[in-house]
């Protein structure tokens, strides 16, 4: 049987290596970090923080998946209490509660909301100029998007109904998403597949590689653009100021604040996993969506604007922080008129396949990333199959006439 290569060992890598070879195929994956994960890993270190707010949907395609092979592993919810401190900033104050137009808006079916119209101009006309506003800002937790107004109505009216979902659909492996990926890396390993790390493929290996089977390309779209040389992987993305904090714990703390006035979101992970943080801390991460040209400054100073609101006294209790800035690494977003359906198509010819989360699949986040590595796999198995059965035909023909 010919080899399939997987190039990237993050959750799209691992769902496709996972699949092909409970199908018996021969699975190598290449690694090019010392560690695996992606843009999954979890830092090590006393506090376990992600690229980002991190969180699983039970209601997506890839939790009974991971479920049915024990890979899940404990998952945490949002204590009833701690739910309850959920907090909006709107018009420069903090509130308990959402507008009760942006509730109404979000029972809307995303059926209801068409592809090929912003959704600030759908929803304007379902619940007025303010509702619509608060609901692009609130929808921005699933985005990383600096405009959701902008982006097609039915994109982002799916994702709003889903980030206000009750029961919420969120939940939280606990340790981080590094736990989730060394179940799946050790489950690739009973089912005997190739694990390489510090092993980077350029595009001479990559040639090698395709003699040898199918290749699944499962890493960041800019990455696959660059290892295939080819322009037209493109798609948008969102590009994002990350803040990750460690405060000394204060009783009454905001378990997240939603800014409603721009998009912006923060989080206290501690909530619901006290794994993340020492004894006596809570990490507190952020995620705030910069627009072109705007420097990791001004989405920073936004998120002190939110901290001052919902945990006071911040500045005094910090014994940690970090910032980053997220470019293009934040999953695709569709402009009107566009669904997954347009993305860069997974087939891209010759034996090789795309996963991950800028290309054509369904999905929330990282579901994206799982749905594409399941059917990279499918068609990687298929064309295996049918180069297998080319040659054993040639073979036989050879035996005949020798």
């Amino acid at each position: 049987m010919q080899r399939i290569h997987i190039i990237g060992g993050g959750l799209a890598g691992f769902t496709a290596a996972i699949t092909a070879a409970e199908s018996g195929a021969l699975v190598t994956v290449h690694e090019a970090h010392h560690t695996l994960g992606g843009r999954a890993r979890t830092a090590e270190g006393p506090y376990r923080t992600n690229e980002g707010p991190h969180a699983l949907y039970r209601r997506g395609p890839h939790w009974t998946w991971l479920d049915r092979r024990n890979l899940l592993g404990p998952v945490a919810t949002v204590p009833p209490l701690e739910g309850a401190r959920l907090r909006f900033r709107l018009d420069g104050t903090l509130r308990r509660t959402p507008p009760l137009a942006l509730l109404r808006l979000a029972r809307r079916r995303a059926e209801q909301a068409p592809v090929d119209t912003d959704f600030r101009t759908w929803a304007t006309g379902q619940a007025g100029e303010a509702g619509a506003r608060a609901a692009a800002h609130y929808a921005a937790v699933a985005l990383y998007h600096h405009d959701p107004g902008a982006l097609s109505a039915a994109f982002v009216q799916e994702r709003l109904r889903r980030a206000t979902a009750l029961p919420p659909e969120a939940r939280y492996p606990v340790g981080g998403w590094a736990q989730v990926i060394d179940r799946m890396a050790a489950r690739a390993w009973n089912l005997s597949v190739r694990i390489e790390t510090a092993a980077r493929v350029d595009a001479d290996t990559l040639g090698t590689l395709t003699r040898q089977g199918p290749v699944i390309v499962a890493t960041s779209l800019d990455a696959a653009r660059t290892l295939l040389r080819d322009p037209s992987l493109t798609w948008d993305s969102g590009r994002t100021a990350l803040i990750d904090l460690a405060l000394r714990t204060r009783r009454g703390d905001a378990f997240a604040v939603s800014d409603l006035d721009a998009p912006g979101w923060i989080e206290r992970f501690t909530a619901q996993d006290r794994t993340l943080a020492p004894a006596g801390q809570q990490l507190v991460q952020g995620q705030f969506p910069l627009a072109p040209g705007e420097s990791r400054a001004i989405g920073i100073a936004r998120a002190e604007e939110l901290l001052d609101l919902g945990h006071p006294g911040w500045r005094e209790r910090t014994v940690w922080r970090r910032e980053a800035l997220a470019s293009g690494r934040t999953g695709a977003v569709d402009r009107p008129g566009t669904t997954w359906r347009d993305r860069p198509a997974i087939d891209r010819g010759n034996g090789i396949y795309l996963a991950g989360d800028q290309v054509a699949a369904p999905g929330l986040l990282s579901e994206v990333s799982f749905n594409s590595g399941i059917e990279a796999a499918l068609l990687a198995l298929k064309a295996s199959e049918s180069r297998n059965t080319a040659r054993t035909s040639t073979a036989g023909l050879d035996l005949k006439q020798g």
